[in-house]
């Protein structure tokens, strides 16, 4: 029974991994559409057309022609296409199965074959969706030297895509998109876009990353809106680019590696797959060469300020932030629940002190190992040049509706619907004694999952220090987030002046532990909310769906447990359907609808800020995400209150609002120019001075201060 409990678990903890790879891989254009010929008779050659499933040819992109001296094509006979309205091509006739089509032609009777090009488009309709660009395969096929047919094809000299044959058709990737990279100092890099006109790149499509260093956020310029239909509404860049990047950790005299993969468009036409290109950077000197200049003219950012290496006071400053932020996180709403059922299962483990120690050292090793793990991937996706930033993983709507089965599972364990123990106690029984190590141990993961979407005070210097250190540096910070967090329950397991202040056990734990599973499903709540808000009210659908999918599950698993029956079965059955609802969260698209806004708030854009800024307003800007219950107190407590709104009145201020709920790269670059990697961030902007951040925990009179130059 422990073991069946154990794979329940196993399985719907790797079903992300298992939802991430199921998402089909784009073929190679020559993979996708394969095409050989051969000649029936001297005067007919025939195609062979093997399309990929989930990929498509159009009709009327199928062209034949030959370079060969003395033979002549016929107009090229294709069958008849499904009917299909294209977004870009209006009606058109595509195949989406194996076909044959028809080239009759006249060659000179001493000809041994003729070389045909045979230039085709197509697509990949699910996702992810992109049609690839003109591409053209060369045939040698073999004429026949009386009746029959020939010795089919071979491919020669390649094949190529672009406009090679047409000058009207779309260019090669590689001319449509003129990648370059210059450093303008040691610690930053240029990187220009050139495209030809009518051509354009996609802000949130491109990524830089190096193997030898450390990148910053890019540092987009404004950009032009462009309604996409693959992608909604879109920031999107024509004719050139330039976007400056800090560069830090790199070896002297060596050169950085430079990895960019990005996507882009030709208007009213075709789409290009993504693509990755490598270029090294000779980082010496701090000149700003030539070729880097009409950055300054095109009004690029400086380079970012980043924090000078740490030295030992510094780091031990931060270390004891680390420690601090995490004590106090333990009084941030997001982690009370899990703090009750920790003090509920020291409570009952509580016979001796042996006993109670045992519980929090698991419970401390399962906090600092998932601290240390998180802090080594978020510095691996600063490192990948990806996004980053403390609770950053809420932004992922998958993850969101795994934490929404987590939460109701333990909810219905402590309301006795299934037999769980306290928290996910008997997640791991099976690996350890009655005692419950290994359930003590995923509390303590629990109970850093939870806490993500909170930065507590000190919390968010310790961090932003990390992000500027080394990987070693890194790693100790977050350990001391760690120990912080796991701290209280290391005091009551060892001090037992501490531990004998715990009320004795007794009956009244069973109520108290079924009152504590109404925090969870409020919790629970809080999460559908975050993920409606994200992917929209079929994603609130689906996930509701996989719940109630799920309780039948542990109901019936825990009917199992008592007389004969098919009830585990029916228990297995019913936890695999509560996993497409997963599959299919994790498949919708982010709603393409253009925020609204509040009344007496702005947007936040680059662009918008720029501009309050010159004409001399005073700016709040406040950037949060619906899954920062921090961010949530603050609105309550402070920003949506009738005072705050009579003192931007009273100032003549602007509230702007930025909303990082799901990845926006304009808001990363503004997080990270004032070495903020989490949410809430909170910034005053008055007239002729630079960004004032404010701590992440407001009062009225902070923010007033802030506001009035007090």
């Amino acid at each position: 029974m422990n073991r069946f409990r154990f794979a329940l678990f196993a399985l719907v903890s790797l079903f992300p991994t298992f939802v991430l790879a199921a998402e089909e891989p784009l073929l190679d254009i020559d993979q996708a559409f394969k095409v050989d010929a051969d000649a029936t008779d001297r005067g007919t050659i025939e195609l062979h057309w093997k399309l990929a499933e989930h990929y498509y040819l159009y009709r009327d992109r199928i062209k034949v022609t030959t370079s060969d001296a003395g033979v002549a094509l016929a107009a090229h006979d294709l069958p008849a296409g499904e009917k299909k309205h294209d977004e870009f091509l209006g009606d058109v006739e595509v195949y989406h199965k194996d076909f044959s089509s028809t080239q009759k032609l006249t060659a000179p009777a001493d000809a041994k074959q003729v070389t045909l090009a045979v230039r085709y488009q197509g697509c990949h309709e699910v996702e992810p969706k992109i049609c690839y660009p003109p591409h053209t395969t060369k045939l040698a096929v073999t004429l026949p030297t009386g009746a029959g047919s020939g010795a089919g094809t071979d491919l020669i000299g390649g094949s190529t895509s672009g406009n090679a044959l047409n000058p009207d058709e779309p260019l090669p990737v590689d001319k449509a998109y003129v990648f370059e990279a210059i450093a303008t100092s040691p610690s930053e890099v240029l990187v220009r876009f050139t495209m030809p006109k009518n051509y354009y790149l996609y802000r949130d499509k491109t990524s830089f990353r190096a193997s030898n260093a450390t990148l910053g956020a890019p540092r987009w310029p404004e950009g032009k809106q462009h309604e996409d239909a693959s992608f909604g509404k879109t920031t999107v860049y024509f004719d050139q680019v330039e976007v400056p990047i800090a560069v830090s950790g790199l070896a002297a005299s060596q050169p950085l590696h430079l990895t960019s993969t990005f996507q882009g468009c030709l208007d009213g036409s075709l789409c290009y797959p993504p693509t990755t290109r490598n270029i090294d950077v000779a980082m010496t000197g701090g000149a700003v060469s030539d070729a880097a200049k009409p950055a300054a003219a095109a009004g690029a950012v400086p380079p970012q300020t980043r924090p000078d290496a740490p030295g030992p006071g510094s780091l031990l400053a931060a270390l004891f932030a680390a420690l601090l932020g995490g004590l106090i996180l333990n009084l941030m709403p997001c982690v009370l629940p899990v703090l009750s059922l920790k003090a509920l299962s020291i409570l009952e483990g509580g016979e001796s002190p042996q006993k109670a120690r045992k519980h929090v050292l698991w419970y401390t090793a399962g906090v600092m190992i998932s601290f240390a793990a998180v802090g080594l991937a978020v510095i691996a996706l600063r490192q990948a040049g990806l996004a980053y930033g403390w609770g950053y993983q809420l932004q992922q709507p998958l993850i969101v509706a795994v934490l929404v089965y987590v939460i109701v599972a333990i909810g219905l364990s402590l309301s006795g619907v299934v037999q769980f123990g306290v928290g996910l106690t008997s997640v791991g029984q099976g690996l350890a004694s009655r005692s419950g190590p290994a359930g003590d141990f995923f509390t303590g993961v629990l109970a850093v999952v939870v806490a993500s979407p909170c930065t507590a005070p000190f919390m968010g210097s310790a961090l932003a220090f990390a992000f500027a250190s080394s990987t070693l540096t890194a790693f100790l910070i977050f350990i001391a987030l760690g120990l912080g967090l796991a701290l209280p329950f290391l005091l009551i397991g060892f001090v037992p002046a501490i531990g004998r202040l715990l009320p004795r056990p007794g009956a009244w734990m069973e109520t108290l532990k079924q009152l504590l599973a109404f925090p969870m499903y409020l919790t629970a709540a809080w999460l559908i909310w975050v993920l409606g808000n994200q992917r929209g009210v079929d994603a609130i659908g689906l996930v509701l769906v996989g719940v109630i999918v799920l309780g039948l599950a542990l109901w019936w698993f825990e009917r199992s447990r008592y007389g004969s029956g098919p009830w585990r079965a029916l228990a297995f059955i019913a936890l695999l359907l509560a996993l497409p609802p997963l599959y299919a969260i994790a498949r919708l698209q982010r709603t393409s609808a253009a925020p609204t806004e509040v009344s007496g708030q702005v947007a936040f854009s680059p662009a918008k800020l720029d501009e309050l800024r010159k004409a001399g307003k005073i700016v709040f800007v406040d950037v949060g995400a619906d899954w920062c219950t921090t961010c949530k107190v603050n609105e309550r407590a402070v920003l949506h209150t009738d005072a705050f709104r009579d003192l931007l009145k009273r100032t003549d201020a602007v509230f702007m609002v930025a909303d990082w709920t799901n990845p926006d790269p304009d808001i990363e670059a503004f997080l990270a120019k004032f070495h903020s990697v989490g949410v809430p961030l909170y910034v005053v902007f008055r007239k002729g001075e630079e960004g004032q951040a404010l701590p992440t925990v407001l009062t009225h009179g902070i923010v007033e201060s802030a506001i009035e130059g007090k």
